[in-house]
């Protein structure tokens, strides 16, 4: 089992933000699976003002790639991302249409 941390920002508008949370308290079916079809295991989000964190145990068959690929040809997937682009905002670093960038890992207390 492997963990990845990604951070991804709403729009700082407390409607919006709700709304955001609702859809996440109700997540779409078609959704949810294709994440566990993807080898995510395990997902969690958290929020603090504006800013999420995820938290994703994969197992051995997951891959960003083949998720990324998966989800291109998915016309629900696609349909659920262009409506959270609607509360989403990128990073101040992210790239040009990047959404959820991966942490990096700077502290373990083992």
């Amino acid at each position: 089992m492997k963990r990845y941390c990604l951070a991804c920002d709403l729009k700082d508008d407390e409607k919006l933000i709700k709304e955001y949370e609702v859809y996440h308290e109700h997540g779409w079916p078609e959704i949810l699976k294709s994440i566990t079809d993807s080898g995510i295991e395990q997902m969690e989000i958290y929020r603090v003002g504006n800013r999420l964190f995820m938290i994703m145990e994969v197992n051995d068959d997951f891959s960003f790639e083949k998720k990324a690929m998966a989800d291109a040809s998915n016309e629900k997937v696609a349909e659920w991302e262009q409506l959270m682009w609607k509360y989403q905002q990128a990073l101040p670093v992210a790239k040009p249409g990047e959404k959820w960038i991966l942490m990096k890992k700077i502290f373990s207390l083992s």
